[in-house]
Formats: structure tokens, sequence, C-alpha cells
């Protein structure tokens, strides 16, 4: 069967490769829906450093996609199955200790192998979770709200059991996921955002607490923080955090910067901390987003930083979506008619 993939060759530029899909072993999908992320952003205006986007192009963006069942060679599903696509590749030994997503030899598509901008995706059928949800545009975000998921497993398993009270750094749509799957998980917490922005901290209606960064109270403090500025932010938030937490407290780092951020390790050392760093998500993680998701309560919530573009008919669109995301507070989705 030949495909269409929609390739960003150069910055600003998108090319169509066609090739062969083979239809023995692996599920075909049609993807329906997709979701931009900041990095599909940056590769695609060039905010990359240039080596870096030199041996990641030409390849075809986005990671946050769902779409239906058009051919199952295992018979797992039935053909018109909605389900959301797994980006990861992770390597053909699995590992008990690390997970999937940071093993080495792992892959990542929308970063070195083509993403999801295609006609049809061919994928391993781990590579798919189902789901119900009617609300396709809703559902695709899951990729992102699966890297939310992780984060918080992994704060479950690291910090200790002091778990009075925990801040999010950051007001942005990681942050907003991050805030509503506390709040599922942690109902008894008390959650306090710390941001820049007055209209996207306004969103934050079931947080015990907003706080604009640079106006904490002098007897702020927190056991627990997870870090979600990125960017140059990365560098005031961390310092922010180890200010005001807690000793002993668990710091998961969230936020992608490109440049190194310098860090007061005295203060780590004096309190004690523990850092773990949080990147992308698993097969698992899917999963119990897809639940969240599902969810009433929680969907209410998420669909407040989704904002659905118009269809994609033709490449003209792709960069109409790409350029309007820009004005975009949180997410952007799009119907995907290609």
């Amino acid at each position: 069967m030949i495909n269409y993939v929609y390739q960003l060759v150069r910055p600003g530029i998108i090319s169509i490769k066609y090739e062969d899909v083979h239809l023995e072993d692996e599920v075909i999908v049609k993807p329906t829906y997709m979701a931009i992320c900041h990095a599909d952003q940056r590769y695609y205006f060039g905010k990359r450093d240039f080596n870096k986007m030199s041996s990641k192009l030409p390849m075809a963006l986005i990671h946050e996609c769902v779409g239906e069942v058009v051919h199952d060679p295992t018979g797992t599903y039935p053909t018109g199955q909605k389900v959301v696509m797994i980006p990861n590749i992770p390597p053909k030994e699995p590992n008990d200790t690390i997970y999937e997503n940071y093993a080495k030899g792992s892959g990542f598509r929308s970063s070195g192998y083509d993403g999801f901008m295609r006609e049809f995706v061919n994928l391993p059928v781990d590579r798919v979770v189902p789901y119900k949800s009617t609300k396709d545009s809703h559902m695709a975000i899951t990729e992102f709200v699966s890297v939310a998921v992780h984060a918080v497993k992994r704060f479950t398993e690291m910090a200790h059991n002091i778990r009075n009270s925990i801040g999010i750094w950051g007001d942005g749509s990681l942050a907003y996921a991050l805030a509503c799957i506390i709040k599922n998980a942690f109902p008894k917490i008390k959650l306090s955002v710390i941001g820049k922005d007055a209209y996207k901290l306004s969103q934050f209606t079931f947080a015990d607490n907003t706080f604009f960064a640079g106006e904490l109270p002098k007897d702020f403090n927190v056991d627990h923080a997870f870090e979600c500025a990125g960017g140059e932010g990365s560098y005031y938030a961390i310092d922010d955090i180890i200010r005001y937490i807690n000793p002993q407290g668990s710091v998961m780092l969230l936020g992608v910067s490109e440049n190194k951020v310098g860090i007061n390790t005295r203060d780590i050392l004096e309190k004690g901390l523990t850092f773990v760093g949080c990147s992308r998500s698993g097969r698992v993680d899917f999963e119990n987003a897809v639940k969240h998701m599902e969810d009433e309560t929680f969907a209410k919530r998420i669909n407040r930083i989704i904002y659905e573009d118009s269809p994609v008919n033709t490449i003209d669109d792709i960069h109409r979506v790409f350029r309007s995301d820009l004005n975009t507070p949180f997410k952007t989705v799009f119907k995907w008619n290609l």
C-alpha cells in the first residue's frame, strides 16, 4: 500500500514522501485528530540547534494523535476501533527496571522518526491503546496527559510520605494537566500553582492557591514540587523551588530547556532534596491517561485548555495550524483530513 507522509524538510517547508506500507504484521491506523506540542513548534519554526535540526530532518511532525483502525492482521482490534497512538519506539529487548521511555536504544516519533502526519500510520499492535470516548478532539491530547500521569507515578514512587502540600511551578498546558491529575490522585493535598500569566493562572480554579512568581508569601512552603516552566524559566523556577521546599522534599523536573540551567547545589545538599527527571511516558501511562480522559469530571477540566482549530485539508492548512497555535494559550487540536 502506498502511503503519503507529510514531512518537514526545512523550517516552515512541508514536502510529501511516498512510502510502501506492508500489511502483514502491523496495525494500520487512519489518523483523525492531532494536537500540537511545543516540540513540534520548535522544529517547525527552526528554534532548535542547527546541528540537531539537521540530524532530525526530514521528518513528519506530531506525536499526539488518535485514529481509527483500518486493518489489524493480529485480530486484536476490529475495523473502526478508535485508538490513541503511542509515539515511543522501545528497544527490542524489554527491561523490567528501566521504563521504556528512558531505555537505551529507544526512539520517538516526531523526534528523529516520522511522526503521525501521514495518510495512514503503521504500528506494532502494542503501540496503540483503545478508547471508547466519542469526543475524538478531546482524546487527541491523551499522549500529553500521559506525560503528567507518568510524572505523578514517579512522584508516588520517590517522594516521602509527608504529602500535605505540593507546588507546581509553571502555568502552561503541562502544568494544567499535571494539576488535574494530582487533584484526582490526591484530593486532600493542598495544591499551589505558581506562574506568570494572569489569564492562564485564572484557569486553575480547582487548585487551592495560585500565586504570581516573585510574589510568594514569606511563610510559603511546600513538601514537594513539580517544575513545568521550561526554557529560560527553568532556572528561576528551580531556584524558587529550592528556596521554598521543605527538607527532603522531592522535585519532579518536567520543563525542557535548550540551554544548561544553573542550580543552587549548596541548598540542595543542605535540605537533602531529591531531583527526579521526568520525560515522555510508556504504554501503562497511556492506559491510565485514557481512564482519566474518559472520566467526566476530569474531561470537563481538561477541555478548558483545548482549542479546536479548523480541519486540515491541504498542506497550506498544516502551515495555518502551526501559525495559529502561536496565539493559543494552551493546546491546539485539529481534524486531520489528508
